[in-house]
Parts: C-alpha cells; sequence; structure tokens
C-alpha cells in the first residue's frame, strides 16, 4: 500500500540516535526534508551526517528512534531505485569498467536502459567519456558518475553526500544549477556538506547538526535573518561625529584601539587621534550611515561593513557547546 499523498518524497527523522559502543554518533535527531526544496545538511566533520545517511538508507541500525522515506523505512521500499537515488561516497566503482558499463550494472534494478544510461552521462557533463574506464576518470568526474548513478530509476528523493567534493569551481557551479533544476521538478534533494558557503546559493533550506545532535533546522531565508550588522567609521572630525552619533542615537562598541583623547567630542566607544575618531556601531547599514554622513556635512575616511556572514553565522553555531538537546529553534 502506499503511503499518504502528503508524505509522497518527505523525509523525515524522528528521535534517531546511533550508538557505537561509547560513542554516541548521532543523539535524539529529528527533522523533515520536503520535495520541491534543496536541503542543506551541514556539520563539521564527525557531526554524524553520513551515520544518519546511512540509517535513512538502512544501511546502519538505529540505536533508537525512526528514519522513513515517503513514511516508510528504505527496506520497506519495493523498488528503490525508482524512489530512492543516494551517492554516499565516489569511490565505489570498479576501476576496470567503463562509465557507460558502470550505469549497466545498476540499470536493471532502475528500469532503464542504454538509451537512459547514455542520455544521463550527457545530463551530468560525461558524454564524451562514457567509454573511458572510471580508473581514469578524477575525483570530479566520479562526483558526476555518482550522481549519473542515482538519477538511473528517476527518483523522487535524492540524498547526496559531499557531491561537490572534487569539483572544480566551474563543476560547482553547474552542480549548484542541476540541483536547483531538480527541486524545480518537485523532487526532494537532501545535500551534505560541512561548509556552508559551498551549498549557500543553491539550498533553500538548512538542517545544522555537531556532535550528533540537532543544532539549528529553518529556511535559508530565517537563517540569513541572524546575521548581525555592523560598521566602521573613521572621520577627522571626531566632534562633529560625535554630534552626529548623539543626533541618532547611535552607540558605539567599546573602543577598537586605543583609549580615546579626554576631552574630545566622542569620548566612549571610540578611537580618537589627533581630532579623528574611529567606532564600530551595530544594526546600522554602510548606506544609511553615509546617507546620514552626507546630511550633516561629516567627512568620512572609512567606512566599512563588518557584519556576520552566513558561513560566520555557521561556524558559531557549530562551535557553540551542543551537549544539550535542541528542537530545531535558532540558536
Amino acid at each position: 500500500m502506499e503511503p499518504p499523498g502528503q508524505d509522497q518524497g518527505t523525509v523525515s527523522v524522528r528521535n534517531l540516535t546511533k550508538h557505537f559502543g561509547a560513542v554516541r554518533a548521532v543523539q535524539d535527531l529529528s527533522f523533515d526534508i520536503r520535495p520541491g526544496r534543496v536541503t542543506g545538511f551541514l556539520g563539521p566533520n564527525g557531526s554524524g551526517k553520513t551515520t544518519t545517511l546511512r540509517m535513512l538508507l538502512g544501511l546502519a541500525t538505529p540505536t533508537s528512534g525512526t528514519a522513513t522515506i515517503s513514511g516508510r523505512p528504505y527496506a520497506q521500499i519495493a523498488q528503490p531505485l525508482r524512489e530512492v537515488g543516494a551517492a554516499l561516497e565516489a569511490t565505489s566503482f570498479h576501476p576496470g569498467r567503463t562509465g557507460l558499463d558502470h550505469l549497466r550494472t545498476y540499470a536493471p534494478y532502475a528500469g532503464a536502459d542504454d538509451a537512459r544510461c547514455l542520455a544521463l552521462l550527457e545530463q551530468v557533463g560525461l558524454g564524451q567519456a562514457a567509454r573511458r574506464r572510471v580508473g581514469g576518470y578524477s575525483l570530479g568526474m566520479r562526483q558526476r558518475l555518482a550522481l549519473a548513478t542515482t538519477l538511473l530509476g528517476d527518483p523522487q528523493v535524492l540524498l547526496l553526500d559531499e557531491p561537490s567534493n572534487g569539483l572544480d569551481p566551474e563543476g560547482i557551479r553547474w552542480l549548484r544549477g542541476f540541483l536547483r533544476h531538480l527541486a524545480g521538478q518537485g523532487k526532494t534533494v537532501l545535500v551534505s556538506s560541512h561548509m556552508l558557503s559551498e551549498v549557500q546559493q543553491s539550498v533553500d533550506d538548512v538542517v545544522i547538526i555537531a556532535a550528533g545532535r540537532l543544532i539549528h533546522a529553518s529556511s535559508m531565508d530565517e537563517l540569513s535573518a541572524l546575521a548581525s550588522t555592523s560598521i566602521q567609521v573613521t572621520s577627522p572630525d571626531a566632534a562633529g561625529l560625535g554630534k552626529l552619533l548623539a543626533a541618532r542615537g547611535w552607540t558605539p562598541r567599546p573602543p577598537v584601539t586605543d583609549a580615546p583623547a579626554e576631552g574630545t567630542a566622542v569620548e566612549q566607544g571610540a578611537a580618537v587621534e589627533r581630532g579623528a575618531a574611529t567606532v564600530e556601531l551595530d544594526d546600522v547599514t554602510t548606506a544609511e550611515f553615509g546617507a546620514a554622513a552626507f546630511s550633516a556635512d561629516l567627512e568620512i575616511h572609512a567606512l566599512m561593513d563588518k557584519s556576520e556572514g552566513l558561513e560566520d553565522i555557521f561556524l558559531r553555531m557549530i562551535a557553540t557547546d551542543s551537549g544539550s538537546s535542541s528542537d530545531g529553534a535558532k540558536r
């Protein structure tokens, strides 16, 4: 019996836990991955990403909890290659086989013929290398072949572990567009990576784990909203700068270099030298400050955006003590 329609293509992990002896690889992990979206499964090396994917694919047995695809464990899917395409590594190829022969090995299980195999090799950029032995492929070429293998049965769900590893910049750009294309077809695409910068231009949602625990789960837009905005300003007119800050109600951070000279107009949160001042301001953009300085006829020698980027947020999250459980709320 088919699962309910609302589960079709949905990847669900509930209270998933995996212990290897005393090692707690995954701990009480819960999240959902929806169709029509690219989701980045992020975390540092050793965070439990691959172990989670292996449990989704029935390659490892959970200590507790569940991992289902379209409402069922992977072992209960009658034609798995037609429903789930997975690539956990790009090294499981026989070096003596050609790229085409590699696809032919799996084609009968996916209901694919030679025409489908050749079309997929063209689609992933390996058309000219279809009859070359895989032993002569670069790592990037093997990554493309692994992706072609996952697509043999035209599955609804794709689980890809570090698919950009080994790709050159052009290949990474191609991969981003290709994943977006697949999601546009309504497919569920889960891409693991240990670097947010590798996937941030192609994913809709993120699931971030560290030490086997969920740290954060949201859309990319929600993650971006966590970024702090700050600027650094240097003006030769410390008195004028002080007046502008007071008029706008902007409070500088503590000094960025030396303590301010006594008696200057900007005595708190500024570094002052020979009448010049440097301040850092939070929750103010460069455009906002530039417009205010122009209106106040204030001379500015430097105006820098010091805002926290997405990679900074990611690194801060995974560096945070993850010993306590999380329900996916922003941390």
